[in-house]
């Protein structure tokens, strides 16, 4: 679930610091921490696969936005993350 909190907490920081840069380090140091855990918990491939809807899932929640607001565009990709996360790695634990 790391990488669902980097999803909402890496927003959170760009949202409250009003600087963009430190969400985007907030996002990727979960990025790369939850890409470990997908690893040593499922394998590379599942890691790298992970990792790309991680990284999907931040660029598809800005055009989400626009239709559904920000918070709620972060929150429901957050959700997708942490469904795939569950269903790829974290059930087999």
């Amino acid at each position: 679930m790391v990488a669902a909190g980097g999803i909402v907490g890496g927003y959170g920081v760009a949202r409250w610091t009003k600087k963009r840069p430190l969400g985007g380090v907030a996002l990727a140091a979960a990025g790369v921490v939850a890409a470990r855990e997908w690893q040593r918990k499922a394998g590379k491939v599942t890691a790298v696969a992970l990792s790309g809807a991680y990284v999907a899932a931040f660029a598809g929640s800005h055009p989400l936005a626009k239709k559904i607001g920000a918070w709620p565009s972060v929150f429901a990709v957050a959700g997708g993350v942490a469904l795939a996360s569950w269903v790829a790695a974290d059930r087999r634990s």
